[in-house]
């Protein structure tokens, strides 16, 4: 199952989306796709086909929903935890050592967005670049897991995010990457949550996805997740010796080569269009513009 959050920033409709493509609406079962949601004792799942048994969920038109807005497709993570330095060639190109243990740093919630939404260069910002990842939504509360195959147990499902990041501030104005990655705007996500088995009923391995990234129509990533030093299953299973993961917090596994930080590219301007996209996880396309 993929879901899905249509319509105007902080007026969202909670959706699923079937394998035919049918959009239903989910209202009749969720307020909203929340921690809550995904942690129900049913499972997401098995709540939507009950739902849709019962004739309980509307279709949205193929034409209305495609007129909509695409939010986030979790409302209000309640925290956004990420992983730096996670692919092999990306660690070569910023000139740093192969990590023994995962980089971790936190990126401020409110900097989730939809996936088309405007992104903003902060004022004063010269280095504002773009990251594409592959993240992860808990759907069930981890913590002290055992094993990587107890953590993956965890995961509600997958979607791509933009780490949005400022490098003068992450690197050069204070010795920590907070405040480099929680501008306003800086963490587009979406269009959907795609769960484990829809991935898996599609034919794709999360540890295998082509992610792709072109800004103004130049292609600056094009990697795989399969270059990724720690697997998604490892990265939950070690943040949850740390910290508890909760149902609806996000989790950001790193970004391949080609950021302009290693690369040379020039860095984000206002006017430029980002576009992205992985296997089975849709696309986004954002337009920059200045805070």
């Amino acid at each position: 199952m993929r879901f899905a959050r249509l319509g105007p920033a902080g007026n969202e409709i909670p959706v699923a989306i079937d394998t035919d493509g049918e959009v239903l609406d989910l209202r009749s079962v969720t307020s909203d796709i929340t921690g809550a949601f995904l942690a129900s004792a049913a499972g997401p799942d098995e709540l939507v086909r009950h739902a849709r048994a019962a004739g309980d969920l509307p279709v949205i038109a193929a034409d209305d929903a495609a007129a909509l807005r695409r939010g986030a497709p979790v409302a209000r993570p309640g925290k956004v935890v990420c992983i730096g330095l996670n692919y092999r060639d990306h660690a070569a190109e910023t000139g740093a050592d192969i990590p023994t243990e995962p980089i971790v740093f936190m990126k401020d919630p409110m900097t989730v967005i939809g996936p088309d939404d405007e992104v903003l260069v902060p004022r004063g910002s010269t280095k504002t670049d773009w990251e594409i990842e592959l993240a992860l939504v808990i759907g069930t509360t981890a913590r002290y897991c055992d094993s990587e195959a107890e953590a993956a147990t965890h995961i509600a499902g997958y979607a791509i995010a933009n780490d949005v990041s400022e490098r003068e501030f992450q690197l050069e104005r204070g010795g920590q990457w907070d405040k480099g990655k929680s501008c306003e705007t800086f963490n587009p996500l979406g269009p959907w949550l795609v769960t484990p088995d829809a991935l898996a009923e599609e034919g794709l391995d999360p540890h295998a996805l082509a992610l792709h990234l072109s800004v103004n129509g130049e292609v600056r990533q094009d990697g795989s997740t399969a270059d990724m030093i720690f697997r998604p299953a490892e990265i939950v299973r070690y943040l949850s010796q740390f910290m508890v993961l909760h149902p609806g917090d996000v989790v950001s596994t790193g970004t391949p080569a080609g950021v302009a930080l290693g690369s040379g590219a020039p860095y984000l301007r206002s006017g430029d269009v980002v576009e992205l996209s992985a296997d089975g996880l849709g696309s986004q396309r954002q337009t920059v513009g200045a805070a």
